[in-house]
């Protein structure tokens, strides 16, 4: 379960008495944790441990198992088990009698998370959080869940504990079939042939057939945003000329998908950003948490959907939805030293005391009225945003445009009304930030804001993404150049557990993107840096692949591989385009030997579950079609913006100072070179030529 060899958390936690609320008033281990999540536990009369060789120890020394329990600090149904069962004396005493009690927060330890998630699914047949597992001591999952109310908690407790005692047997007879679930992505092997570009259009087939053509997204409710499927669809339709026969059915799935998200409530039409989710089919009613990867993935769609497509439509009403949503960012979530924070939560506290979800971001009409007075403007901006009597969510309305998708440019009067309106909402009580800083979801955010900070010329944008890179590399990198994965300001070390294969796979696309917004070669080397380590650590040189924890760090219950995209794309799926986009501008032909192998890999499995693998699909598709090298030589910034005007997906663009690459060789400043595979058509020096060659012309 835990390498004693290997410190969890840098440190021994101290040996304190069994604590907390229900103990004298004392904190419990958790109060020394640099999660915020972890830490919102430190009062609970539970007596918790942290994830590590400690609990274990314990655990069999009692000769009990352990009771994981993995949430995070934006999850309400995490934060309600919390205040029915952990924060209960009855039931902590009654935790504390028969387990080890172990406290996670999945976004510093997705590792964790994800063995036993694949548990949960196969005893289940479904997953979510909070994540209730019970473990040998060896850390061998043989009972889970999700969310129990506390008195079925309480009777769960009370049977496990005597089975455990008088039919151990029979309880632990599904550790074995669990094994098999929990390591079956490392026994995935490689198929013989590389596979079928026309995958992707039969994946992209698939999604047009699964669209829903009412109110977009795939399937039906809880509606995700699918960024990667939309992304696959978005850059097949933008390879295609409008005249195709296939654009309609393909516009129809991006227009009709990212209208309906940004005029439901899953969008925050008075704040800007996203919701993570909707729980219905209209994109009207979400869980009110606001997780950074969402903002950077949805900021990448909108912005490359807004050049990608700009001539064939109106696209500004797009571009209104990323530059609300950076302005989002940029506010609320961006540190003072550059790191973004993880995510906000969904419930804040209201006049009675207690935590109600998305109070912060409703309304009724009298507190409408109480900020704009009464009269035209009021009764305007309540007829704007559909704000009534009745309300949409518990008797509160959710502001939104449903009723006029697509359109929320807004007059100058609602807009005033708007600002009134943040103002106001700002003077509330605040829903709670969790603080922490994750390599992963920072990579994310830092490859967004370049890449649409290039696209829609905003260079404020870019300078923001700049100053979380260099953060990363001063707080989240150690001496030997290996990388941690969440960082705090209050942690003992702030550097928090050694990163993983998702880690750095984002981290190589988001240097790749910042060297091509700033021209600037140090962020080219940093990402050819952090490839060599990903490539070193956490490669399997059997079957290819990337394991998702490095081959030196903690030896868990198993050594999985991260294939399958969920709310992020996979580890081996952002590795696929960056590696083939920093190959082809670099020169390495390694690192697209390396993509190759993943895709092998996942090949075999993507006709079994399409959706799973739409960003790897995506770098198929980049192999498919081939990359487009573009060299600017010399000051031509007239040029560069020529390359930045649209989204053309498997272009990548070298200008500025000059990279130790083929790419570079023998180029002439002031002239732009289109290559492919390094062979060129002739040099271009002004921006028509240089257009038509990118176009095709």
């Amino acid at each position: 379960m835990w390498a004693a060899t290997v410190p969890i958390t840098g440190r021994s936690p101290p040996s304190l008495p069994i604590t907390g609320c229900g103990y004298g008033g004392r904190v419990n281990r958790l109060a020394t944790e640099a999660s915020p999540y972890l830490r919102q536990h430190r009062d609970n009369p539970v007596d918790w441990y942290p994830w590590g060789p400690e609990a274990c120890a314990a655990a069999g020394a009692r000769d009990v198992p352990v009771l994981l329990s993995v949430g995070y600090s934006a999850c309400h149904w995490c934060h309600v088990m919390a205040h029915e069962s952990f924060e209960d004396g009855e039931v902590a005493a009654a935790m504390n009698a028969s387990f080890v009690n172990v406290k996670v927060d999945r976004e510093e330890r997705p590792d964790v998370d994800a063995i036993y998630m694949d548990a949960v699914q196969a005893m289940t047949g479904r997953g979510g959080w909070p994540m209730t597992v019970w473990l040998t001591p060896r850390g061998e999952p043989f009972y889970g869940g999700t969310y129990y109310p506390r008195a079925t908690f309480l009777a769960l407790i009370d049977a496990l504990t005597t089975a455990w005692r008088d039919r151990r047997a029979e309880l632990v007879k599904n550790v074995g079939p669990l094994r098999q679930a929990i390591t079956r992505t490392a026994r995935v092997t490689a198929g013989d042939e590389d596979p079928a570009p026309g995958l992707v259009d039969a994946t992209v087939a698939a999604l047009v057939k699964a669209f829903d053509p009412n109110w977009g997204g795939f399937g039906g409710p809880p509606k995700f945003p699918s960024t990667a499927s939309l992304e696959l669809v978005l850059a097949d339709l933008v390879r295609r000329p409008a005249s195709h026969a296939a654009a309609p059915a393909l516009t129809a799935v991006v227009a009709t998908t990212l209208d309906a998200m940004a005029s439901g409530g899953m969008y925050d039409h008075i704040g800007g950003g996203f919701a993570r989710y909707s729980v219905d089919e209209r994109w009207l009613v979400p869980h009110f948490e606001k997780m950074l990867y969402d903002q950077a993935l949805l900021v990448r769609l909108y912005a490359r959907a807004t050049a990608g497509l700009a001539g064939r439509f109106d696209t500004g009403r797009w571009r209104q939805v990323v530059t609300e949503t950076v302005a989002f960012v940029r506010r609320e979530m961006t540190q003072p030293a550059g790191g973004f924070s993880s995510s906000q939560d969904a419930d804040s506290p209201g006049p009675d005391g207690h935590d109600h979800e998305g109070l912060f971001h409703t309304w009724t009409p009298g507190e409408v009225v109480a900020v704009l007075g009464p009269g035209p403007a009021a009764t305007a901006t309540m007829e704007w945003y559909g704000i009534t009597e009745e309300g949409n969510f518990e008797g509160r309305s959710i502001p939104q445009r449903l009723p006029a998708r697509g359109r929320w440019a807004r007059p100058p009067e609602i807009e005033a009304a708007r600002r009134q309106l943040f103002d106001a909402r700002a003077r509330r009580p605040r829903p709670g930030l969790d603080d922490k800083v994750v390599t992963e979801w920072n990579g994310l955010m830092i490859a967004a804001l370049a890449e649409a900070g290039s696209l829609l010329g905003e260079p404020e944008w870019i300078d923001t993404a700049a100053a979380a890179a260099q953060f990363l590399l001063d707080e989240l990198r150690d001496g030997r150049g290996r990388w941690f994965r969440a960082w705090h300001a209050d942690g003992t070390p702030r550097g928090r557990y050694p990163a993983l294969a998702a880690d750095h796979a984002v981290l190589v696309d988001a240097f790749t993107r910042l060297g091509e917004a700033t021209g600037e070669a140090r962020w080219t080397y940093e990402a050819l840096d952090v490839a060599d380590t990903l490539l070193d650590h956490f490669w399997d040189p059997a079957e290819g692949g990337l394991y998702t924890t490095p081959d030196d760090g903690e030896a868990l219950i198993a050594r999985p591989k991260d294939l399958f995209d969920n709310a992020t794309p996979a580890a081996n799926s952002t590795a696929v385009a960056a590696l083939y986009r920093l190959g082809a501008l670099s020169g390495e032909q390694r690192l697209a030997n390396h993509a190759d192998r993943i895709l092998r890999l996942v090949g075999p499995l993507v006709p079994r579950a399409p959706a799973g693998f739409t960003a790897a699909l995506a770098g198929l598709g980049l192999r498919s079609h081939g990359i487009t090298e573009v060299v600017v030589a010399g000051d031509r910034p007239d040029l560069v913006a020529v390359v930045r005007e649209r989204w053309r997906p498997g272009v990548v663009v070298a200008w500025g100072e000059r990279v130790d690459s083929p790419l570079w060789e023998g180029r002439q400043d002031g002239t732009a070179y289109v290559c492919e595979r390094y062979a060129c058509q002739a040099p271009q020096t002004t921006a028509e030529g240089l257009r038509a060659q990118l176009d095709g012309g």
